[in-house]
């Protein structure tokens, strides 16, 4: 008596003429689930931000392990196997690619928050600066994570330190999304030498703002 095999059926013999077809179906139907979630939800979400990122995500999350699995559990099959890996492919390009587009439009409307760039005098992002007590550095602020169309009225600005003798002046007490304002950063005549924090703050009423911080180094 012989026992049978228990060895899972391999791969058969690539053929192009019957793989692509099925392959590139896979790949058709992805992108077509893709367009069909992104309409449905348009439709069915009205609000800009609420749920876009899971709408933005759930097809790649869908189409990438469950055509995998797909294609694994019809590895005996070239046709279904190629099926599959249409399906995973898509899961990449275009799903996972619109998907990361939509999250980043998210930001640029204000439902991911916003932000407060400080630049230096090279225009380059700044986190830290260093003066001599006694010193002033200035720095330019700017608002962003927002439009001019969701956000259009002036934030009023505002400046903080975690110690007295490190001052901070902001000669405009307002500004727009994209607009730059000056940063005006002091270190008291005494002040010991260490690093210190300073924060910007923008806000639009309630809940709405853009935070930024900056450390100060007093040198010698």
């Amino acid at each position: 008596m012989t026992v049978p095999s228990s060895e899972p059926p391999s791969f058969p013999e690539f053929r192009a003429e019957v793989a692509w077809p099925a392959f590139l179906l896979g790949w058709g139907l992805g992108a077509a689930l893709l367009f069909g979630v992104r309409g449905l939800a348009d439709a069915l979400i009205t609000d800009p931000c609420r749920g876009r990122t899971l709408i933005a995500l759930l097809v790649p999350l869908l189409l990438g392990p469950g055509g995998f699995a797909f294609a694994s559990t019809h590895r005996g099959s070239m046709v279904r196997a190629a099926l599959g890996l249409g399906m995973v492919v898509a899961s990449l390009f275009p799903s996972l690619y619109v998907g990361a587009l939509d999250i980043g439009k998210l930001r640029t409307t204000g439902c991911a928050g916003g932000y407060l760039v400080l630049t230096g005098p090279d225009q380059k992002s700044a986190s830290r600066v260093e003066l001599r007590a006694g010193e002033t550095r200035e720095v330019q602020g700017r608002i962003g994570g927002y439009t001019r169309e969701t956000h259009p009225g002036p934030f009023n600005l505002e400046g903080k330190s975690s110690v007295p003798s490190i001052q901070v002046v902001l000669p405009r007490k307002q500004a727009r999304v994209g607009e730059t304002f000056p940063v005006q950063i002091t270190a008291a005549p005494g002040t010991p030498i260490n690093t210190y924090t300073v924060n910007v703050i923008a806000t639009q009423g309630k809940g709405v703002g853009a935070p930024a911080a900056l450390e100060v180094d007093v040198r010698p």
